[in-house]
Formats: structure tokens, sequence, C-alpha cells
């Protein structure tokens, strides 16, 4: 249903998201240095399982939303464009500390840590703003079912998703050395950030292709 320009561009944008630091990345590293891969892991698990409800949502609300009232897609639009606007800032703002200072955490069973990383990732507004306001961008209702191009992105946002913080996991101790020994290279990222969000809200503000 999707083209192939459509998927590659969700594709950079998810994992954009998926690389900026959120509070994702930071559980799975402070879990997997204070506690072991399989903990991790396990956690990790958890997050997907997040993300599999927000699919589900997302895929049923779009549906019945942009079926029953088209104009609704113009306000998702101009919303999300705002909101990318204002993580840009959020991200560049003087004072911003860096959010990649992993924190010890107790030993926890495997039953705490998938619910913990379930938890973690519902709450997330990374993960909120992915499906809610950014999705929808990729959305075409002239292609075709609305329902099978969510379920196309959904799948595209959790194999990246997943693939990139399994490598946070299992290499949680080198990245946390890298990080405290290149401080500058975390100046360079929220900066990097900002510019992708703000160049996307641009992009959603003007096009009006859909």
């Amino acid at each position: 249903m999707l083209d192939l320009t459509t998927m590659i561009g969700f594709a950079l944008v998810a994992l954009g998201m998926v690389c900026a630091p959120g509070p994702n990345m930071i559980y799975l590293l402070s879990r997997s240095i204070t506690q072991g891969r399989v903990a991790g892991v396990t956690s990790l698990l958890g997050i997907m399982l997040a993300f599999t409800v927000y699919i589900i949502a997302t895929m049923l609300g779009l549906s019945a939303l942009f079926h029953a009232v088209p104009f609704v897609y113009e306000c998702i639009r101009w919303l999300g464009a705002g909101y990318l606007v204002w993580l840009a800032w959020k991200s560049i703002r003087p004072g911003q500390a860096s959010p990649l200072e992993p924190k010890p955490l107790s030993i926890d069973s495997p039953r705490k840590l998938l619910v913990m990383g379930f938890m973690t990732n519902l709450l997330n507004p990374k993960a909120a703003v992915l499906y809610i306001s950014l999705l929808p961008q990729f959305i075409d209702p002239a292609r075709g079912s609305v329902l099978l191009q969510s379920m196309e992105l959904g799948f595209i946002q959790i194999s990246i998703s997943f693939l990139i913080n399994l490598l946070i996991v299992l290499t949680a101790s080198q990245i946390a050395a890298w990080l405290g020994a290149r401080p500058l290279w975390l100046k360079w990222q929220r900066w990097l950030m900002a510019s992708v969000l703000t160049g996307l809200a641009a992009r959603m503000a003007l096009d009006r292709s859909k």
C-alpha cells in the first residue's frame, strides 16, 4: 500500500527518534549495566509490547477518524508540526543537561522488568508523539486502506526500534564509557536532532499534497 519513498522517509524518522536520548534508552542502559544483558532484553520485550499497544490503538483510531472526519488530518498535521518545533527547542535550550547518564537501579525479577519496560514506553512522550503526530503524516487515504498503511508503518517502526535498542542492550557498558569520554558529542547530537525535528516540522506544515 505504501510507496518506497514513504517507507524510507518514515524509516529515517523512526531511526532518528529511537537514536535520540529518551526514557527508553536511559532505562535500557541503566538496567543492562546494573543487572546484565538478560535483564536488558527482558525490559526491551516490555518496551516492544507497549509499542504494539500503540500500533493497535493508532490503527483503529486513525481508520475510524479519517473515515468520519477527513478534515481532522489538517489539525493533526499542524499540531504535530508545532510539537516537533517545541521538541527541537527543548533539546537545545540553555542549561539542558544530558539525559544519557545511566543511573544505578535495584535488582528486579523478570516479571517486574517486563512490566517496568512496558510502563516506561507506554508513558513515554516520544512514543506518543510518534504514533499520534508523526505516523499520520505518512498515511495517504487516497492510496487505500488506512488500517493497512498504519500496520505497515507500525511494523517498520517496531523493527527499527527493536534492532537499535537490542544493540544498546548488548553494548550498554561500552556506550556509557564512550559517551562519558566525549561530552561534546552529546551537544552535537542535540543540535543534529533539533535540526531534523525542525526540518520535519516544516515539511508537515508546508505539505498540502494529502
